[in-house]
């Protein structure tokens, strides 16, 4: 067994709440008592430990668009990352996540090609045609503890009632990425002067908070667990925080490239911005910050959506939407403290233990977690050599950020 001894590091331990400098030794993955048999020692003296992350929105890619990421490639760069659990979406292609021991083969493969817990968030009806509930009890079986249709439709709303009565007979969790398709329709960018300018289709606010009034109305009809992923509006706050008032169960996730970026990066078509839901605008980018600050959004993502650099090049409305993101979400998050949003701590939490409370897996990550050592001094300029992850769609490339993973701890 590897002993590795850090000194003078800065322990962020959000399970304990605690942030204090010392020397520490790590073992796989753990926290050992301390002893003279070191096989490392790591200077840490201005450096940070904290726990692995659980990000509650990832897609890998694998099956069906290995074109994109795999779940060997996807799986490294978010285990070197720092990033140890990770929730799937129900849309691969083809669509697997209604069967749920194909979505067990799923879970093997990741941990044994990506070395990464993967979580895969079953689908809400059969092929997510949105016509017939799946077989949600056998997803359960199968591990499955939410289920959601991401972004395909519904026939009607009597099929979301109906598949939100299921799972809440069963204990799951639905998970809604909010979206009114007939408000959306064919948009792809934030509703302003931007995409005014260009010409581009948009995707005004109210489609996100239309369909957060109406699923709202629904929980508290069905009593259903729910979480409410990838809110990228300022309005959508003031709808949770009131459903958080009266006591319905809800919770609720931002990405982190909301928290940072904004709808002028698309100005000059700029494809590497084109992202669904859209960059909104500056003052839906303070709001989402203030409702992640006041506790009304629960935890960060990373959206992490990898995809060829073909996916890119059409004329912007006909490339494929997403930003790869784990390789950056250290960075962003140590700009979110640099900037006076949080302090180390307050961020560590919401990247760490928030979401695992949120899946209701705060002991399984408690035993499954290991420790991630992180520079937030570090400056490093965003390339394709040293993005980790087979997608280079960022709109960060050639960029300097700040802070990087040094190393992951975990077995």
């Amino acid at each position: 067994m590897s002993i590795v001894k850090i000194e003078n590091v800065r322990v962020l331990d959000p399970i304990q709440q605690t942030d204090t400098v010392k020397t520490v030794f790590v073992a796989q993955g753990k926290l050992v008592e301390a002893t003279d048999h070191v096989d490392e020692t790591i200077d840490g003296q201005g450096k940070w430990l904290m726990p692995t992350m659980v990000d509650l929105c990832a897609r890998l890619r694998e099956p069906g668009q290995q074109q994109h990421g795999t779940l060997k490639s996807e799986g490294r760069a978010a285990r070197e990352n720092g990033i140890l659990h990770v929730f799937t979406p129900p849309d691969s292609q083809p669509i697997v996540q209604d069967n749920g021991a194909l979505v067990q083969g799923l879970v093997e493969k990741a941990k044994l090609d990506g070395g990464i817990y993967l979580q895969v968030i079953g689908a809400q009806t059969q092929g997510l045609n949105g016509k017939q509930p799946a077989n949600m009890a056998g997803l359960k079986k199968g591990g499955c503890t939410s289920v959601s249709n991401a972004y395909a439709t519904f026939e009607d709303d009597d099929v979301v009632i109906r598949t939100l009565e299921y799972a809440a007979g069963l204990g799951m969790t639905v998970v809604f990425y909010p979206e009114e398709h007939q408000i959306a329709k064919d948009g792809c960018v934030h509703e302003g002067f931007t995409a005014s300018r260009q010409g581009l289709p948009m995707i005004p606010a109210l489609a996100e908070t239309i369909a957060i009034a109406k699923y709202l109305l629904m929980i508290e009809a069905t009593g259903v667990k729910a979480h409410f992923g990838l809110l990228s509006c300022g309005a959508s706050i003031e709808l949770i925080k009131a459903a958080k008032a009266k006591g319905l169960p809800i919770t609720a996730d931002v990405a982190m490239h909301q928290l940072h970026l904004t709808d002028q990066l698309i100005d000059g078509f700029n494809a590497l911005a084109h992202v669904r839901p859209p960059l909104r605008a500056e003052q839906d980018k303070e709001l989402l910050r203030q409702g992640l600050k006041d506790g009304v959004i629960d935890a960060i993502c990373t959206h992490h959506e990898p995809l060829s650099a073909s996916a890119k090049l059409a004329p912007f409305a006909e490339t494929l939407p997403g930003i790869t993101a784990f390789d950056t979400y250290v960075s962003f998050g140590v700009q979110l403290v640099k900037e006076g949003l949080f302090e180390p701590l307050q961020w560590v939490e919401k990247v760490t233990l928030a979401p695992a409370q949120v899946a209701n897996m705060t002991e399984r990550w408690a035993k499954e977690s290991g420790w991630v050592l992180v520079d937030p001094n570090l400056e490093w300029t965003v390339d394709k050599n040293n993005v980790l992850s087979h997608g280079k769609n960022t709109p960060l490339i050639g960029q300097k950020v700040t802070g990087k993973v040094l190393k992951t701890f975990a077995i």
